[in-house]
């Protein structure tokens, strides 16, 4: 697959260094021009500081976007416009609409491309192949071997029906946090929630269901900046699942907790890999009886894999010409919750889904 990608900073070159032996990474795109050009002498590709020259002058499959989220919107509609699948990294655009703008137009080609097959009509839509372009937002957690693992003893029933998550995720900041971009409302939309709090929203679906019932707190509690750096928000699903976590960027020592509760157990997953310690699940077993349930232990190398996963996944959506239906769903539910949460913060009250 010929691959381009847009945004050169840390993610950039993350998902670069996922890429597979049968990809072609051709150019790279960054306004910052020498590091643009030194992620380009790192991959061997070609480097650029426009993005609509890329788009239009590169002749690619899939355009990767890892840009301030203040533009990532506009480059991922531009791209989808020219019939690229995308690979978009999370937030889906600061907010709801931004993410709404974005499905729009893969609405679009859905619509030019059904009413070509409902008159039966042989000719390709006026764009550059007849098939949706896919797009994924990415949410690599996922794909942590930890909670996937968890995933499945959950789809196996092994802890029963779920009815309570609980999460917290969080860090301590870094020096001179407070002029970073994630620090600007323009430029990121919003603090931790949107940061970090993103994929623990994505894994509350993924486990429990959609979300009905939010109510939820952001303040800031230490950083000298403008948007949230801490969040406490009470969920409830479709399933009759209660949530509660907390996202933070005061935690001092990096952090990552996740655990499901069941009828018949639980399972706990703590650590990323890094700095956020080794990834351990813990699944336990609940005794009829009671006392102390049967517990196992999994243990996980620290190599983190999730972000070649996620492609592998991505490159199968485009093979089998999949996910057309859900294209770029979890990204607009995720930030539909994100703003109920800020509403609700703001008129102290439950905002329902």
């Amino acid at each position: 697959m010929k691959v381009v990608i847009i945004g050169c900073g840390l993610i950039g070159r993350k998902r670069a260094l996922a890429l597979g032996s049968d990809d072609k990474l051709i150019a790279c795109c960054d306004i910052n021009k020498n590091l643009s050009e030194k992620f380009a002498t790192e991959f061997s590709c070609q480097a650029y500081t426009d993005y609509h020259e890329l788009v239009t002058q590169i002749n690619c499959d899939s355009v990767i976007v890892a840009v301030v989220n203040k533009f990532a919107s506009y480059i991922v509609m531009d791209a989808l416009n020219l019939g690229k699948n995308v690979l978009a990294e999370k937030p889906l655009g600061r907010d709801a609409e931004e993410a709404r703008r974005i499905l729009k137009i893969l609405e679009e080609w859905n619509d030019e491309i059904v009413e070509k097959l409902n008159n039966k009509t042989l000719n390709p839509p006026t764009r550059k192949h007849s098939n949706i372009p896919v797009l994924k937002t990415g949410f690599n957690h996922k794909f942590h071997p930890a909670i996937w693992k968890a995933k499945q003893i959950l789809d196996q029933g092994s802890i029963g029906r779920v009815f309570n998550i609980r999460a917290t995720y969080g860090h301590g900041g870094r020096p001179d946090m407070e002029n970073e971009w994630r620090a600007s409302k323009e430029l990121c939309g919003g603090g931790e929630l949107l940061d970090q709090g993103v994929h623990i929203i994505d894994l509350i679906r993924w486990f429990g269901g959609e979300i009905t019932e939010v109510f939820g707190k952001v303040e800031t509690k230490y950083w000298n900046i403008e948007v949230e750096d801490n969040a406490y928000v009470y969920l409830k699903t479709n399933k009759n699942v209660s949530v509660f976590f907390n996202v933070s960027w005061t935690n001092w020592k990096n952090i990552f907790s996740f655990e499901l509760f069941g009828i018949d157990g639980y399972v706990k997953i703590e650590g990323l890999g890094g700095s956020y310690g080794q990834e351990i699940l813990e699944f336990g077993k609940r005794k009829k009886e009671g006392g102390k349930p049967d517990i196992e232990i999994f243990e996980f190398p620290p190599e983190d894999i999730s972000w070649k996963e996620e492609w592998k996944e991505f490159k199968s959506a485009i093979n089998e010409n999949r996910d057309v239906i859900g294209n770029g769903y979890d990204g607009l539910k995720a930030n539909e919750v994100i703003d109920a949460i800020y509403r609700s913060s703001k008129e102290d009250k439950v905002v329902h889904l």
